[in-house]
């Protein structure tokens, strides 16, 4: 049941599912941040880019955050989805994510990013499915699933984004291409949200 003194284009369900244009202008910000990021130069931004696979103050707050939400979504598992486990997945899951910082403390801010892009990929395709008849959502699908294979990738090896950030930065109009990139598309898919 939607919360009714929203307007209608902000309104959450029950179970803050997001809409159809939600799902899409939260895509299409995500692109136009991941842009601005790259497209402006900055050196205190490009420093801490650089820095960010190897930073532990970036490992706390993305492995913080997205460990949080992913207890967040495991508390709230159906009985369809192993709810009768709950308590035991709970628990597993915390330790992981605690042990992490001792065992595997190396990129560990990458797995955190990694971790993030997924629940957000989840959350906004949450919102585009089932909504077969606007053939313009594919402009949205298929960038996020490109980032949900690339996530997993450097989920399992985190120190390719490194060697990445490195090809990256080589030189100065490889940052801004890819900003200036992400930045276009993503204010098309911005755009895109108004035309349903």
């Amino acid at each position: 049941m939607a919360i009714s003194y929203w307007p209608e284009w902000i309104q959450f369900s029950e179970y803050m599912e997001l809409t159809l244009f939600q799902s899409t202008i939260l895509a299409g910000l995500l692109f136009v941040a991941i842009g601005v990021l790259f497209a402006i130069p900055s050196k205190p931004i490009t420093t801490m880019v650089k820095g960010f696979p190897r930073s532990s103050l970036a490992a706390y707050l993305t492995m913080g955050i997205g460990g949080a939400w992913t207890l967040y979504k495991v508390a709230h598992l159906g009985e369809a989805n192993y709810g009768n486990f709950k308590q035991y997945i709970f628990i597993g899951f915390a330790l992981v994510g605690i042990l992490s910082f001792k065992y595997a403390p190396d990129f560990l801010s990458v797995r955190g990013a990694c971790i993030l892009y997924l629940l957000v990929a989840n959350m906004i395709l949450d919102g585009l499915f089932g909504h077969y008849d606007e053939p313009l959502r594919l402009f949205v699908v298929t960038p996020i699933y490109i980032g949900i294979a690339l996530s997993l990738y450097l989920g399992y090896s985190p120190f390719r984004m490194r060697d990445f950030f490195s090809w990256l930065f080589a030189t100065s109009m490889h940052p801004r291409t890819l900003g200036l990139i992400f930045l276009i598309y993503g204010s098309f898919v911005s755009a895109l949200a108004f035309a349903y």
